[in-house]
């Protein structure tokens, strides 16, 4: 049934979350013309929890969703973004509670700043430089999330075309995230040998240690 996840959970001492069946969020993010990334973000309602703090679109998971579907959904209605534009490369268990509350983060990429449309949860929707998020004043859950979230950029250079597309975020285990751009002159790159998508992270962790 849509919408019976919407209601706090109770942990002790009378914390609170939102979100019956957990909660989750998409991180999404897409290349800047100089090579880096940007991260969509939400500037939340001032009535809202947390009001005037910037997080990700996201919100309380129903009992029958995944917490990707629940991330992609909260990303269409509170921003526009359908699912066809995106692509989902990870999930992130980022919060948990003593309740049994749980939030994950979704990592996503476009590719390109997507336009957005805001519901009423938002005061904006803006496409912030990945190195600039820290710069605002962030939602505390979020700030903390942020930390194993962020992104960390490679130039890459493939030493024969690639055959199929190949993501632009790619998480090593252990290790984080890592977004890929390409390198058009010299400097300090990745050179990889022409591995398929499947064997990028392998052939990244290979050459970053």
């Amino acid at each position: 049934m849509r919408g019976d996840g919407d209601g706090w959970s109770n942990s002790p001492g009378g914390v609170r979350h939102w979100g019956k069946f957990g909660a989750a969020g998409l991180l999404l993010r897409a290349p800047l013309p100089g090579g880096g990334s940007a991260v969509l973000l939400q500037h939340r309602a001032p009535w809202s929890h947390q009001g005037g703090t910037w997080a990700i679109p996201g919100g309380a998971r129903d009992s029958h969703e995944t917490a990707e579907h629940a991330a992609v959904r909260e990303a269409w209605e509170e921003a526009g973004i359908t699912a066809d534009a995106l692509c989902v490369r990870a999930e992130r268990l980022t919060m948990t509670a003593p309740s049994g509350w749980t939030y994950t983060t979704v990592v996503a990429d476009a590719e390109s700043p997507l336009a957005t449309v805001a519901n009423r949860e938002s005061s904006e929707l803006v496409w912030v430089p990945e190195n600039e998020v820290s710069d605002l004043p962030l939602h505390p859950g979020f700030a903390m999330a942020w930390l194993e979230l962020r992104a960390v950029p490679v130039r890459v250079r493939f030493a024969a075309e690639p055959t199929v597309a190949l993501p632009r975020t790619v998480e090593l285990p252990e290790r984080g995230f890592y977004w890929l751009h390409t390198a058009d002159g010299p400097g300090d790159d990745v050179v990889i040998g022409g591995d398929p998508a499947d064997e990028l992270a392998e052939a990244l962790t290979r050459v970053l240690t």
